[in-house]
C-alpha cells in the first residue's frame, strides 16, 4: 500500500523519527492540534456561518515549551500546599 507515494518502511522511518524528535508524551498533543487544525481548515472551506469568538474570549495556549507546563503546574501545587 502506498500513501502520498511512500511505502511502509518509509512511513515507519518517518514515525520513528517523530517519534525521536518530539517524544511519547508529547505525541498526543500533536495529534490533537493537527486534528483541531484539519477541523478548523475544513470548517474554513465550508464557509461556516459562525462568527469568530473575539479575541478576549479565545483560550490562550498553556505553553509552548514542552515541560513548561508540567513546571508551572507543579509551581502552583507547592503555593497551594504551602498556603
Amino acid at each position: 500500500m502506498r500513501l502520498f507515494g511512500l511505502g511502509p518502511m518509509e512511513l515507519g522511518i518517518i514515525l520513528a523519527i517523530i517519534l525521536v524528535l518530539f517524544g511519547p508524551k508529547q505525541i498526543p498533543k500533536l495529534a490533537k492540534m493537527f486534528g483541531k487544525a484539519a477541523k478548523d481548515l475544513r470548517d474554513g472551506f465550508e464557509g461556516g456561518e459562525e462568527e469568530d469568538e473575539p479575541v478576549a474570549k479565545q483560550a490562550i495556549p498553556e505553553a509552548t515549551v514542552p515541560g513548561q507546563a508540567a513546571a508551572e503546574a507543579e509551581k502552583k501545587a507547592k503555593e497551594a500546599s504551602a498556603s
